[in-house]
């Protein structure tokens, strides 16, 4: 593996560690699922505290 994409992986923690864990046991096609799902996580949490809330919450 290539030293970039461990030291990458040391460096965001628990994040980290699920990329390394999926890069080391081949499931590459799971890594766009996984960033998908964080990625929406990541709205959601922001978009509790904002203006943009009910909107977001329309979408589900």
């Amino acid at each position: 593996m290539p030293k970039a994409i461990r030291a990458a992986g040391r460096r965001v923690g628990i994040m980290g560690e699920l990329l390394m864990f999926l890069w080391e046991r081949k499931l590459w096609w799971m890594m766009p699922m996984v960033s998908v799902l964080l990625l929406l996580g990541i709205l959601l949490v922001f978009a509790q505290s904002s203006a943009i809330a009910p909107f977001i919450y329309t979408l589900f």
